[in-house]
């Protein structure tokens, strides 16, 4: 699932590209550190020294991992908080046709009252960049490059889905997305809400005319042709990039009022 990654090249500390994939560190202090996009998939710690970590791995919710700390596998605690948070989040994994069409209303609902937050803010709240993250602005145009993808290009197949004012992730380029139909100029708020909502009305007109049936068809994957996938995976996709950027936001306008 690429593209939930959010950060800006240059804020970004760059220690080199070494593959450490089954090494063993002893008594090394990473404190304050910030390991972005790292795969620390089936890492092992022992003795180690935790305190005041903040741990961000949207993929750690796919239903299938885990995450042990002091032998007790936390996943489930931190589901059911995200929950507790964003209720209606849970519908993103809905399995018929009514449900996704309830969670999508649900999303549209939760983003029209973000919006209208990030609004009353101080001017340029939507442009401010928390900790070297992608602003509020960048993160509806990053949802708009979502939807133009599993929507446009995967579920609907269209040969050119993508806005110019789309934002790709970081290393979308090396999964052979065409770079060079974006933008490099950065658009107004004005024609960034116009460009997002243009998107939530072609999610909304996609499930409108759902059918159980369609659920299943295949389909085939946007960087492995070779990977079949479902339209209800790539639905699930969709939803999951809007869930997770919803937290993502709202946490980053919580710091930013916080510092106010």
């Amino acid at each position: 699932m690429h593209g939930i990654p959010r950060w800006h090249p240059d804020g970004m500390a760059t220690l080199g590209s070494d593959d450490l994939r089954g090494a063993r560190l002893v008594g090394v202090d990473l404190s304050g550190a910030r390991l972005v996009e790292v795969d620390l998939s089936r890492v092992v710690v022992r003795g180690g020294d935790l305190a005041d970590a903040d741990l961000d791995a949207p993929w750690l919710l796919d239903g299938r991992s885990t995450l042990l700390v002091n032998g007790v596998d936390v996943v489930p605690y931190v589901e059911a908080e995200l929950t507790r948070r964003f209720p209606e989040r849970a519908g993103r994994r809905a399995e018929d046709p009514d449900g996704l069409r309830e969670c999508w209303a649900a999303l549209e609902r939760t983003w029209a009252a973000t919006v209208e937050r990030a609004e009353a803010m101080p001017a340029g709240t939507v442009d401010v960049s928390v900790d070297g993250e992608w602003s509020f602005a960048e993160t509806l145009r990053h949802l708009v490059l979502a939807t133009d993808l599993w929507l446009g290009k995967v579920v609907q197949g269209r040969e050119q889905p993508f806005s110019p004012l789309g934002l790709a992730f970081l290393d979308a380029g090396e999964h052979g997305m065409d770079l060079s139909v974006f933008t490099d100029a950065t658009p107004s708020w004005t024609e960034v809400l116009e460009v997002r909502a243009d998107r939530l009305a072609m999610v909304r007109d996609h499930l409108a005319g759902l059918r159980a049936e369609d659920l299943d068809a295949p389909r085939a994957g946007p960087w492995d042709p070779q990977r079949t996938l479902t339209v209800l995976g790539c639905l699930h996709t969709v939803l999951t990039e809007e869930w997770e950027h919803l937290r993502f936001a709202v946490r980053d306008l919580d710091a930013i009022a916080a510092r106010a």
